[in-house]
């Protein structure tokens, strides 16, 4: 006996299902294959640790403690297995660059050259490289500022000879985008900048008389987030990877901070402090637009573009324990 046939209206309702269906299970596989869209730090009290969340705020997990409660400024590895962090010793005279697996474990210290002030480490693309800024007094009491690289487990740690500046990060090319030294000078402003690995073929972006630091580049390579403070305040912008189409994002009476891009290359998180003197993360559209309080009491924000399933698996596990 040979099957009924289906009606138009029946056909095209089942087909509607059919879709929807598949479509849900897309949509769900992909919000479920990347939980987390950045990690910052956290302070509740005296206690300073490294978070986890999604790029609403709603989704948020403890990562570590930072060694005596202070420190932060934190970066995932490519392969989404460690992070990188800086820690302070010496009563806070000491900052340490450290390293941890993303589940929390494993915790080591690279650095420890006692007296400077070792912050922000970035992984290269290979995650084989991590580079940093260096800060000290030097012989006049003036803060120099400094860049370094080492091998992801800390050995070959060596000075960017010709580089004097920081808060230096990997491009997807290999280069290093970072400011140049002045931040402390009140009489040389910072600019952003592009050179080699080796501190060779400087290309200045920006070019003015205030500071322009703490660059972030884009997902896809053709943007860079920063901060500035040439309209009297320290604002967030962006602009082309030139340097060209400088765009001011953010419009506050006091002062913004660490800018990270959201992994789509949509939005820019950022921080501000509010009006009981603590620091809210933030996020706004890339064009300026839709400014959006993410996160309170929270900081030092980094993009995440991939998280090792099995090591978020016993983050976790430890954590519901």
């Amino acid at each position: 006996m040979p099957p009924k046939k289906l009606s138009g209206i029946k056909c095209l309702l089942i087909s509607i299902c059919f879709i929807g269906l598949t479509t849900g299970c897309q949509t769900n596989k992909t919000a479920t294959s990347q939980p987390f869209s950045i990690i910052y730090g956290f302070k509740e009290g005296d206690n300073k640790s490294i978070y986890l969340s999604d790029e609403q705020g709603k989704r948020r997990i403890k990562v570590i403690d930072v060694p005596n409660n202070a420190g932060g400024y934190p970066a995932v590895s490519p392969t989404g297995k460690q992070i990188a962090f800086y820690g302070k010793y010496d009563k806070r005279k000491t900052w340490s660059i450290h390293i941890a697996d993303i589940d929390g474990t494993n915790m080591r210290r690279l650095t420890n050259l006692k007296n400077v002030w070792d912050y922000g480490p970035a992984f290269s693309p290979d995650g084989r490289t991590i580079v940093f800024g260096r800060e000290y007094r030097n012989k006049n009491g003036d803060i120099q500022e400094e860049i370094w690289q080492m091998n992801a487990d800390g050995t070959g740690q060596r000075q960017i000879k010709g580089l004097e500046g920081g808060a230096p990060e990997f491009m997807s090319d290999g280069r290093l985008l970072f400011h140049t030294n002045g931040r402390f000078s009140k009489t040389v402003a910072t600019q952003i900048s592009i050179a080699n690995i080796d501190g060779s073929n400087v290309i200045q972006l920006t070019n003015d008389d205030t500071n322009n630091f703490n660059p972030k580049i884009s997902p896809d390579g053709t943007q860079i987030a920063y901060l500035s403070n040439k309209d009297g305040n320290q604002e967030v912008y962006v602009m082309n990877v030139d340097g060209s189409n400088q765009t001011r994002l953010t419009r506050n009476r006091i002062r913004d901070g660490d800018p990270a891009w959201s992994p789509d290359g949509s939005k820019v998180f950022f921080t501000s402090q509010n009006v009981f003197g603590i620091y809210d993360i933030y996020k706004v559209n890339k064009d300026g637009s839709s400014t959006e309080r993410v996160l309170i009491n929270a900081s030092q924000t980094a993009t995440i573009y991939h998280i090792d399933k099995n090591y978020l698996g016993r983050l976790e596990n430890a954590r519901q324990q």
